[in-house]
């Protein structure tokens, strides 16, 4: 699995008009279903209580564009669908300039952007278009039209859960409602889903995978309130995928405690992929991750992105693309520091020494006959991590102790317990002693 074969999919994503609710989200969920054939679709109706919410009306739109008075058509949706305010209102009327202004949109700082706007929770219409195109608009008469309808339907999300050797769950959860933004919306459901297609080759799962795509914010809540006390109980660590796909930098947001071992996955995942990685704090927070780790909620999730939404400039603008932002490059990263992470928590354990003082590794083949460039340290490695496997340290925690990424230990654990060295246990280890 390459970069290009993400973007490949993003590409494909890139032209649905997505939103909160309607059949752009069914469209992308059926793209993505392709690749993930045992992806489960729901639907919640309008209406519905979740928690201090409710879900609400479905939209769906067909054709919007205005008409200036030299009967140039602009703002047209089936060129951009960023033109059109989400959630816009019906309307077909002829209105002055003076008139059709307070329902513009355009950015003075970004002349050239179309920002993206959207108004979900109260009626009303919009187009968003470049300052550029706006300052440019004659005076005359314009005829305004929008063919969209807000109705009684429901809200799509949908789900997969990939078994493992354990009812204990790694959450993954990204969003599905934007529309034509790459960094923003597309990277996140496209490297998700191949990371779920790599998590389907694996010949050994210790961990349940629950992956949720979901509409942001309302999408989570729903999930939330039909799954809370489930999650609660089984999720052990999980991620926030959003914005992973350009080749700027990487980012780290906590969970609310940042002590999870989420946090701690990603603190060190990131330090050997990236150390000058960017750090935010809790009150930085913008995405899914305000539900998931909400006060009673509290699940184990942090979030590893490229830039974070909100910290590159062309953030909510129809600048955020497939060329000149997000890349294969950028979305192969975003993809291997996650596979990183879901690796360290696969192989984390508590692993203990079975002997007593440092065992004899030439007679088991685990030592160098012949002394050459590195051999000294792989040694040292293996060693110092056989003088830590006292049962109480973690894997995650002996690979920072010996200022290694936590991979360089996979084989040697490996070895050693093949040679009855060591044992590993997912759990730390109470009591003290050694087996024998």
């Amino acid at each position: 699995m390459t970069g290009q074969d993400i973007h490949k999919l993003a590409t494909q994503l890139w032209p649905i008009t997505r939103s909160l609710t309607g059949d752009g989200v069914r469209d992308t969920l059926a793209v993505i279903q392709k690749h993930l054939p045992q992806l489960k679709t729901y639907e919640v109706p309008s209406g519905s209580t979740v928690f201090d919410w409710n879900i609400p009306k479905e939209w769906r739109i067909s054709d919007a564009w205005i008409m200036r008075p030299d009967g140039l058509k602009i703002c047209e949706l089936s060129t951009n669908n960023l033109h059109l305010m989400g959630y816009s209102t019906p309307v077909n009327q002829s209105m002055s300039l003076e008139e059709l202004q307070p329902h513009l949109y355009s950015l003075p700082e970004q002349p050239d952007a179309v920002p993206y706007v959207t108004s979900y929770y109260q009626e009303r219409w919009g187009f968003c278009l470049s300052q550029n195109e706006r300052d440019s608009l004659p005076d005359g008469q314009y005829t305004v039209f929008i063919d969209s309808e807000l109705f009684d339907g429901s809200l799509t999300y949908a789900e997969l859960v990939i078994p493992g050797e354990t009812d204990k769950e790694i959450f993954l959860s990204t969003y599905i409602c934007h529309p034509s933004m790459a960094n923003n919306e597309i990277s996140g459901p496209c490297v998700t889903t191949f990371l779920a297609k790599w998590l389907y080759t694996l010949e050994k799962r210790h961990y349940t995978y629950r992956i949720v795509f979901i509409p942001e914010t309302i999408g989570s809540i729903t999930y939330l309130s039909k799954h809370k006390d489930h999650l609660k109980e089984k999720v052990v660590a999980g991620f926030n995928i959003s914005c992973v796909g350009d080749d700027r930098t990487y980012s780290y947001l906590p969970s609310r405690t940042g002590n999870t071992i989420s946090d701690r996955v990603a603190r060190h995942v990131l330090e050997h992929v990236c150390a000058d990685y960017k750090s935010y704090a809790w009150t930085d927070r913008g995405s899914d991750e305000r539900q998931y780790c909400a006060p009673g909620v509290d699940l184990p999730i942090a979030s590893i992105m490229r830039t974070k939404y909100g910290c590159y400039p062309e953030y909510h603008t129809s600048l955020d693309d497939l060329q000149n932002v997000v890349t294969a490059q950028g979305l192969e990263g975003g993809f291997n520091a996650l596979r990183h992470s879901i690796e360290s928590l696969e192989h984390n354990c508590y692993p203990q020494v079975q002997l007593y003082c440092e065992p004899q590794l030439g007679k088991r083949g685990l030592y160098p006959t012949i002394s050459s460039k590195g051999s000294a340290s792989s040694t040292r490695l293996m060693m110092n991590l056989i003088s830590y496997s006292d049962g109480q340290h973690s894997l995650l925690e002996i690979a920072d102790i010996c200022s290694v990424p936590v991979w360089d230990l996979y084989s040697i654990v490996e070895q050693l317990s093949a040679h009855d060295v060591i044992e590993v246990s997912k759990d730390k280890i109470i009591t003290s002693g050694m087996a024998g």
